[in-house]
C-alpha cells in the first residue's frame, strides 16, 4: 500500500494532505523520517504521522452529528474548551470532521475516520453545496438579497452565486435561507455582514442532499449508504 493511502485509511487526512505531510518532514517509517510521498508501506512497518504511530482503520465510520453551540470544531482544544469529540466519544473509532463549523454556528458535521472520503467531499473543486438558515438583524431588502444572489466582496474577494431565499421577515430581523459551495472561514457571517446584516444565529441545516431533520442538538446517527454515495458522486447538483 503505498504511503499516502496507508496514512488516508488510517483517518489522519486526504492522500494530497498526506503528501504535503511526508514532503514536510513529518512522517516516519520505522523511526526514520520519509521525505518521498511514493514509498509503499510493507506488512509490518510502522508509520508515525507528527510523531502518533498511525494504522489503517479496519471499518469505515460515516456519522451525522447536530453539533450544538459552544463545541469547538477540532479534536483537541489548548484552551480546554469542548470539542465535538466529547460528543461522539462512545464510537470506536478514530473520528476527525469533515470541514468546520465555528463555535457560535450549530447544526450538520460529518464526522469518519475515511480520510478519502474526508477530501472527496471537503475539496473546493467538487462544490458540495451546504445550505444554511441564518437569523439576522434588520431588514434584508429585495437589494441585498440580490448581492447575496450575485456575490458580495468578501477580504478582498467575490463570493460565488449563492442561492437564498428570505424566509421570514419582521420589523427587528430576518430568517433567511443560503446555500453556497464555498467553503471560507466564517464565510455566510462574512457575507451578511457585507450587506449590512449582522449574524445573530447561523446553523447549518443541509450538505448536498443530506439534511440535519428532527436530530436533536448534540446527538449523532451514522450515515446510510445511500448517503455516503451521494456525497462522493456529488457533482455539485
Amino acid at each position: 500500500m503505498r504511503l499516502n493511502k496507508y496514512i488516508a485509511a488510517a483517518g489522519v487526512c486526504g492522500r494530497r494532505k498526506a503528501d504535503e505531510l511526508t514532503i514536510n518532514g513529518n512522517v516516519k517509517i520505522n523511526g526514520a523520517v520519509v521525505t518521498t510521498p511514493g514509498v509503499d508501506i510493507a506488512e509490518g512497518d510502522t508509520v508515525e504521522v507528527n510523531g502518533r504511530a498511525v494504522r489503517p482503520a479496519k471499518n469505515f465510520v460515516y456519522i451525522l452529528l447536530n453539533k450544538p453551540k459552544g463545541y469547538i470544531t477540532t479534536a483537541s482544544d489548548e484552551r480546554g474548551r469542548p470539542t465535538v469529540m466529547d460528543l461522539v466519544s462512545g464510537i470506536d473509532a478514530r473520528l476527525f470532521p469533515v470541514g468546520r463549523l465555528d463555535a457560535d454556528t450549530t447544526g450538520l458535521l460529518i464526522m469518519t475516520n475515511d480520510g478519502d472520503f474526508a477530501q472527496a467531499v471537503a475539496h473546493p473543486k467538487r462544490e458540495v453545496h451546504k445550505t444554511y438558515r441564518a437569523r439576522v438583524e434588520g431588514v434584508v431588502s429585495n437589494e441585498r438579497l440580490a448581492k447575496l444572489r450575485r456575490g458580495v466582496e468578501v477580504e478582498g474577494r467575490v463570493t460565488a452565486p449563492a442561492e437564498v431565499t428570505l424566509s421570514r421577515q419582521s420589523a427587528s430581523g430576518a430568517v433567511v435561507d443560503i446555500r453556497i459551495h464555498e467553503g471560507r472561514n466564517r464565510q455566510v457571517r462574512k457575507m451578511f455582514a457585507a450587506v449590512g446584516n449582522k449574524t445573530l444565529d447561523l446553523q447549518r441545516t443541509a450538505i448536498g442532499d443530506i439534511r440535519i431533520g428532527g436530530l436533536k442538538p448534540g446527538h449523532w446517527r451514522k450515515l446510510s449508504k445511500a448517503e455516503i454515495d451521494s456525497l462522493i458522486d456529488n457533482n455539485g447538483e
